[in-house]
């Protein structure tokens, strides 16, 4: 079995389909239910799905369909009890076998429990392999004044995880520090400012557009030490939801992004093949999600600590909210300004980093958020910010 992902020759309803993901048998033919349920989903479903999540939606499904089959496992094996269904031995395996991340394991869950929610409609199955259960949630935001006092009920399947049971793993400033030093290559190095600094998830640290920087000693209405408005555009690199925001690029590395494409971007660009973003690798393309993973992996292994691209995310917001809370005089709501700048669609989400702060010692969250100061300079930065937006009267 294996996964493969169509070209422009794929058609359906009139229309080339290129990137729909094909789970394909040793006959090469397309192996059932599966492709169906993704031809439902991608294709045919109410809701049109982004086509740069087709991959991952693939991914998820094929690997429940790999894990059947080396296990000699059918998806619709009868049992006697749900916590005996092939989703439950699923779980299980990923959780202890591979030791992978309670959140990781939902993303694939939720496809799969889709996948037998379809299957059970289309008659193809006579019971789901799983029971649901009525979660309410707290705190929902409810209105556009940030007001978080709702509550939400929402279904869910009994064979999820309870995700963050371990907390987000991120770096202290002084590892953050060594592995920046370790860095010699330029572009690898702004990858890391751009997620560690800026709070960009992966994605946009790769699509990151060359357009998007400038020299900062031209504009006179910026100053060293502050912070630079950039607004994300979708249109214009890869985002989340497609949802356009505005981060905070520190003055001082629009300097060091500037002087890469005035010294050496140049050199990486392969003349007759144009690249928008800003970041290039040593062969003049853009980073891809492995490569991008790759390079931190590889840097992990340079300093003797895991480095990974979401991690350098959890670390700027763990740093800031450390930051903006232990400076009151900086008229910023801490919740609210690293939930805009990481592009959290709920306030929830961001509350995750701050029970992580409430977990470490007051002694050891104090020195960690000093060295982070020291390494970033970050505190005058937003005591700027936040005096510029109370001059404006935002």
């Amino acid at each position: 079995m294996r996964l493969v992902f169509a070209t422009e020759d794929f058609v359906y309803a009139g229309r080339p389909r290129p990137g729909f993901p094909l789970i394909l048998g040793d006959d090469v033919s397309p192996v059932e239910p599966f492709h169906g349920y993704l031809r439902y989903l991608l294709l045919e479903g109410g809701k049109a799905l982004d086509v740069k999540t087709w991959e991952n939606y693939g991914r998820y499904l094929w690997d429940f369909a790999r894990f059947l089959q080396a296990n000699e496992l059918e998806w619709n094996a009868p049992f006697r009890a749900v916590g005996e269904s092939v989703v439950r031995v699923y779980r299980d395996w990923q959780a202890n076998d591979l030791g992978l991340s309670p959140s990781t394991i939902n993303h694939r869950l939720r496809l799969v429990a889709g996948f037998y929610r379809w299957a059970v409609e289309q008659g193809k199955l006579e019971r789901l392999p799983f029971t649901q259960t009525d979660v309410t949630v707290h705190g929902i935001e409810h209105d556009l004044a940030h007001v978080t006092g709702g509550s939400q009920t929402v279904s869910r399947p009994d064979i999820m995880l309870d995700e963050w049971q371990s907390e987000p793993v991120f770096l202290t400033a002084e590892q953050a520090g060594l592995a920046r030093q370790a860095i010699k290559s330029t572009s690898q190095r702004l990858l890391f400012d751009l997620m560690a600094r800026v709070g960009l998830r992966s994605v946009e640290a790769r699509t990151f557009p060359l357009a998007y920087v400038f020299d900062p000693a031209t504009k006179p209405y910026h100053k060293p030490g502050t912070l630079i408005d950039v607004r994300l555009d979708p249109r214009q690199m890869e985002i989340k939801f497609d949802k356009p925001r505005v981060v905070h690029v520190p003055y001082s590395l629009m300097e060091d992004m500037y002087a890469y494409t005035q010294f050496e971007r140049n050199r990486h660009v392969v003349p007759g093949r144009e690249q928008n973003t800003l970041l290039l690798t040593v062969t003049g393309n853009a980073y891809s999600k492995g490569s991008a993973h790759k390079v931190m992996l590889d840097l992990g292994r340079k300093v003797g600590f895991a480095v990974r691209p979401l991690m350098l995310r959890h670390s700027y917001a763990i740093h800031t909210l450390m930051l903006l809370r232990a400076n009151p005089s900086i008229k910023l709501e801490p919740l609210m300004y690293v939930r805009d700048r990481l592009g959290h669609t709920s306030v929830q989400m961001t509350m995750v980093y701050l029970r992580q702060i409430e977990r470490l010692l007051g002694a050891e969250a104090l020195s960690m958020m000093d060295e982070f100061d020291r390494l970033y300079d970050v505190t005058s930065a937003l005591r700027a910010f936040a005096a510029d937006t109370s001059v404006l009267g935002c």
